[in-house]
């Protein structure tokens, strides 16, 4: 199934993956089949959805998108959207996210998606990587069905994650305790998931599960992708095992949290497009304040515009990238929630709403000891972080 809402003005379309995990075992998916039954099965769905962030119609919350063509694609297959495999004798379930995206785009060809100049596959979480996933594989079912004149384009969020150390070991005994190289690895046996062809060759046999990681998968992409990632994401958290609740943080979880911006900082680096605020938070496109955050002063809709813009140009005349209009934005200050556009953050016990300095102070951050190291006085430390400088 899918959500369609026409604009039949427009030559542009926007398809979106949702997210929400994934389950690599049989165990797993039972229990995901139980307490998450509408991201197993369509039964229970609604007729309609409203449509969020950039998925919204209006042109206050949607400032450059407001007037597409928009499809939002449940996420039922439990296999970040790489699984083309039906139920068989040894696996209950089906794993079909790779031929449900086929399925959709053949479908909506007889519905105006024909005569698109633009389609933009978009996802967050699992869906974010979904994209990465597939968005050749799209280009390429058009290219093949003889239309070529789409321009295929990919729009990750949230779906761009580490195969990092995690912070404490754990075994891997459900999505959430387990490592994330280990997890993918168990799903796309499990899945029998399928990975692009030109990023399976840059690995041997028996290690696809590389290219479920955006800086493995993207040098290796076609299709132009612009990559929206928290540099503190909640979700690779999780998996680290960095648990924020309840307790300050100790100061090696802090350490490994700051670390952690680093690396991914550095892994973006080479990303033509991307928008990286230094935020504690997960997901963001389909969110309503979407438009509110910014990095080095402009926000995201914005540098989704000036990246529409630059591919347009620079299929016209390989100009330069256009000045005002940055499509490379990621923050540089190093811990979280030290961009001031940051969403608000609340307690994840009372429910209160918290400023940077609680949260940091909540955190277990020392004041004296951080000024210390930055040569700042404290004052001017604190001074600094509640103005977000």
């Amino acid at each position: 199934s899918y959500y369609l809402k026409e604009s039949k003005g427009s030559r542009r379309w926007l398809l979106f993956l949702e997210g929400g995990w994934y389950c690599f075992n049989r165990e797993n998916c039972d229990t995901r089949y139980d307490t998450m039954r509408r991201l197993m099965s369509s039964r229970e769905w609604p007729a309609t959805r409203v449509g969020t962030g950039i998925l919204s119609s209006q042109p206050e919350e949607n400032p450059h998108w407001w007037n597409a063509n928009m499809v939002f694609i449940p996420y039922c297959s439990s296999d970040v959207w790489s699984g083309a495999t039906s139920k068989s004798e040894k696996n209950e379930y089906a794993f079909m996210g790779a031929l449900i995206i086929q399925e959709v785009i053949k479908e909506l060809l007889g519905k105006g998606l024909s005569t698109a100049k633009v389609l933009l596959l978009a996802g967050s979480s699992a869906g974010g990587t979904g994209v990465l996933l597939n968005v050749d594989r799209v280009a390429e079912q058009l290219e093949e069905m003889g239309y070529q004149g789409i321009q295929v384009r990919g729009l990750a969020d949230s779906g761009w994650f580490l195969d990092n150390k995690q912070y404490r070991r754990t075994d891997c005994i459900d999505t959430i305790t387990c490592a994330p190289t280990e997890a993918i690895r168990r799903g796309i046996r499990y899945w029998n998931g399928i990975v692009p062809e030109r990023c399976k060759l840059q690995f041997k046999e028996g290690e696809e599960w590389n290219c479920f990681f955006g800086y493995k998968i993207y040098p290796t992409l076609r299709c132009p992708v612009f990559v929206v990632q928290w540099l503190f994401d909640e979700a690779q958290l999780t998996v680290d095992n960095v648990h924020l609740t309840g307790q300050p943080v100790q100061e090696g979880q802090w350490l490994y949290i700051q670390n952690l911006g680093r690396e991914l900082r550095n892994t973006l680096k080479d990303v033509t497009a991307s928008f990286a605020p230094a935020c504690l938070s997960h997901e963001i496109i389909t969110r309503n304040h979407w438009t509110d955050i910014q990095v080095k002063g402009t926000s995201l809709p914005r540098a989704l515009h000036c990246w529409d813009r630059s591919l347009h140009e620079s299929s016209k005349n390989g100009k330069a990238p256009l000045k005002g209009c940055p499509i490379h934005l990621i923050d540089s200050c190093p811990w979280p929630h030290c961009n001031p556009s940051c969403p608000t953050i609340r307690d994840q016990f009372t429910g209160q709403e918290m400023n940077v300095i609680q949260f940091l102070m909540h955190m277990g951050f020392d004041v004296q000891k951080m000024a210390q190291q930055q040569g700042l006085e404290p004052s001017k430390l604190l001074g600094m972080l509640s103005s977000g400088n």
